[in-house]
């Protein structure tokens, strides 16, 4: 698998390929979720290719895997989307996608949002070493965690983290 950055605005035919996916992924959340209004699940190529993400993009030779986009913040980096193609769910697309983000963001930090009630997405970035710090209601009745993830530097960590 191969993880780079590639610009969906300039390659009509992986655009398409993205939204291909992102359809199907985020079909597979709304069926965890119980609710189909998560915006990228209606989202159309115009709005994917001018939604002002960079885009982390997993394929195996020709196929597109998965892909992350993400905006750079004055606060850090916001990742908008992951979404993993549901026929490669489950073989480390998404796992290698978070963590090529966190490796562009170096020591800056990283928030994401996602359903409240997608645990495997939710255990993916605990794994990854996100916390969650809030949950939101973004429309009647839909709910969203929102995540974090810092890097301790010697200044920042507790003492009871040296040994």
């Amino acid at each position: 698998m191969v993880v780079e950055v590639r610009d969906p605005a300039r390659d009509p035919a992986l655009a398409a390929r993205l939204l291909e996916v992102q359809h199907a992924a985020y079909a597979v959340e709304a069926r965890l979720i119980g609710d189909d209004r998560i915006p990228a699940l209606h989202e159309d190529l115009a709005g994917l290719t001018s939604a002002g993400l960079s885009w982390l993009v997993a394929r195996d030779g020709t196929a597109v895997l998965g892909a992350l986009g993400w905006q750079s913040t004055s606060d850090g980096v916001d990742v908008d989307r992951l979404v993993v193609d549901p026929a490669y769910a489950r073989r480390g697309t998404g796992r290698a996608l978070v963590a090529a983000v966190l490796d562009l963001a170096g020591d800056r930090p990283v928030t994401v949002s996602t359903g409240r009630d997608n645990t495997p997405a939710r255990r993916l970035y605990a794994r990854a070493g996100f916390r969650e710090v809030a949950e939101r209601e973004v429309l009647p009745g839909l709910w969203v965690v929102d995540l974090a993830r810092t890097v301790q530097t010697p200044t920042t960590r507790s003492a009871t983290t040296w040994s």
